[in-house]
């Protein structure tokens, strides 16, 4: 892996989204949108805004990372279903999103894009979100 390239997150990705943790390869993000846990792990590779274009120990070491994600937020929200989807059509840094959702969610069974205006978290549940997540990770990476 090369870990020496500088990384600088995209601006979209910076006006929605909250930093929750570092992974070893990847920023986890949340998005800022309460009405559905939604977040978005960004590999730390400047120019890279395709999985395809990852080097294949950080292709293996995202998926790890992404299935890790998945697993432990399903068990954190308690979802009906875990939906991951790399678009990257506006934003062009790699990012692949993560959504928990609910067959109780304002949309179900639609996609979330573009249906319904962000409802931004309060200080409070964003710190609720981050000490949480935070915990559990560093507990499964100490592993």
């Amino acid at each position: 892996m090369n870990d020496n390239q500088e990384f600088t997150l995209h601006p979209d990705l910076q006006r929605d989204c909250v930093v929750v943790a570092s992974l070893p390869l990847c920023e986890l993000l949340l998005c800022n949108d309460r009405q559905y846990p939604w977040f978005i792990m960004v590999p730390r590779r400047e120019g890279v805004s395709d999985l395809h274009q990852l080097d294949w120990q950080d292709l293996q070491q995202f998926m790890n990372e992404s299935s890790m994600v998945s697993e432990l937020l399903m068990q954190e929200f308690n979802g009906d279903k875990m939906n991951v989807a790399a678009l990257g059509n506006v934003t062009p840094q790699l990012h692949v999103h993560h959504i928990v959702r609910f067959k109780t969610d304002p949309v179900w069974p639609k996609p979330i894009w573009g249906q319904l205006p962000l409802k931004p978290y309060s200080a409070d549940e964003i710190a609720k979100i981050k000490r949480s997540l935070s915990a559990k990770l560093t507990a499964i990476l100490e592993r």
